[in-house]
């Protein structure tokens, strides 16, 4: 997806973000969860921190490395909460 796109889905996924990353302790880890998924989200063939950082109007390459590879968090109530939205929508089809 371009920027644009990406940016015009932004309340839509601010709700998707506040389920999946809410068991995150801080408001902040949750922010740079939804940044993450954003950069996930864009066109690029590199998905790694870097590219992802430069290609987001609010990227921050340092945060994105803390949130990927030095957040302790546990990734099952984030899974889980994934997997029950996508079993929501698939029911809605």
């Amino acid at each position: 997806m371009r920027l644009g796109e990406v940016e015009g889905l932004r309340g839509e996924l601010s709700e998707f973000v506040a389920d999946v990353f809410g068991s995150l302790p801080r408001r902040d880890q949750q922010r740079w969860g939804g940044c993450y998924l954003r950069g996930l989200m864009l066109d690029g063939r590199r998905k790694s921190i870097q590219p992802m950082a430069e290609r987001l109007p609010d990227g921050n390459m340092h945060a994105l490395q803390q949130f990927v590879n030095q957040l302790p968090w546990d990734p099952l109530p984030a899974g889980t909460a994934a997997d029950r939205r996508a079993i929501e929508r698939s029911d809605r089809a």
